[in-house]
């Protein structure tokens, strides 16, 4: 497989797997969403806004945006209903951003806002793998958090195997992600 179509599989994981840990939350109240809880952040709220914040961030970066650090200016916590609507718009886009790339694209340099850092060239493949792997240790903490409400987690690791392809069809279907088969 192509580092390309990994990356295209990937954005498709990403964007199913907040699909639906998002749906669970919705089972939730926002009293139940935003509750003290045992993680690095300390709800499900804070937790998974963060994690559309940092989703904004770096596509702004991948797509040359231009605004950097100052996405986060704008940025304002959502609740669990709104969220499900902003993470699927931000995943959307990452899914068009990476079945656009190929394999000379995510090679190139791309200027990185690290504030007093000042700005840092970091390749293409790094940030996208940096991204996806930020989403997945936070989405982790989310899951674990969840466990720990009446609502029980969704399955998030039925992905990439032929094996559970019949498993994720019509959540992907539903979602405009018709399998990582469509980008062969």
């Amino acid at each position: 497989m192509s580092l390309a179509l990994h990356f295209r599989k990937a954005a498709r994981n990403n964007a199913w797997s907040n699909d639906r840990l998002l749906r669970a939350c919705l089972e939730l109240s926002e009293a139940e969403f935003e509750a003290k809880r045992t993680s690095f952040f300390p709800s499900l709220h804070e937790t998974l806004n963060h994690n559309l914040s940092i989703d904004l961030y770096y596509l702004d970066m991948l797509e040359e945006g231009g605004r950097g650090l100052s996405v986060f200016d704008d940025f304002r916590p959502l609740p669990s209903r709104e969220l499900i609507g902003a993470q699927r718009a931000s995943d959307r886009r990452l899914v068009a951003f990476c079945d656009s790339q190929d394999e000379a694209a995510l090679a190139r340099l791309v200027a990185t806002d690290r504030g007093e850092d000042g700005m840092v060239p970091e390749r293409l493949d790094d940030l996208l793998a940096h991204l996806f792997q930020h989403q997945i240790h936070h989405r982790g903490q989310a899951h674990a958090m969840l466990a720990g409400t009446r609502i029980a987690p969704p399955q998030l690791d039925e992905y990439f195997l032929a094996f559970d392809a019949g498993r994720r069809a019509a959540e992907l279907k539903a979602l405009g992600l018709e399998g990582p088969e469509a980008v062969r």
